[in-house]
């Protein structure tokens, strides 16, 4: 239990974050590949996930990452309208729009890589 909250589990010290979710839209689902639009007002975030799949992101505007990393680890980084990057399969993280302004991007995973 936590010393400082005898009733809570020591895995709640991390304080609690209430954020907005981002908006997911899948376009494309078949057994070669999924396409989602992910669309981020300020503030949102994707919750905590692993990625099964290598997959490519296509930004559709530009934008301010915060990636939150397991171990309590953070990155950021900068989306670039149009420039596209792709990451490998097993990816773990939870996304969140640091900047004052919505962005946008399409995810697209490629099924004939897991991971």
């Amino acid at each position: 239990m936590s010393p400082s909250n005898p009733g809570r589990p020591e895995a709640f010290e991390e304080p609690l974050r209430c954020r907005p979710p981002a908006i997911a839209t899948v376009q494309i689902d078949n057994a070669e590949m999924r396409a989602t639009r992910w669309d981020f007002p300020p503030g949102a975030e994707t919750g905590w996930h692993r990625h099964g799949y290598r997959y490519i992101v296509v930004p559709l505007s530009a934008g301010q990452m915060l990636l939150e990393l397991p171990g309590g680890e953070t990155m950021e980084a900068e989306l670039g309208s149009g420039a596209s990057y792709e990451r490998p399969p097993g990816a773990e993280h939870n996304v969140v729009n640091a900047g004052s302004e919505p962005f946008s991007f399409v995810e697209i995973e490629l099924k004939g890589f897991p991971g």
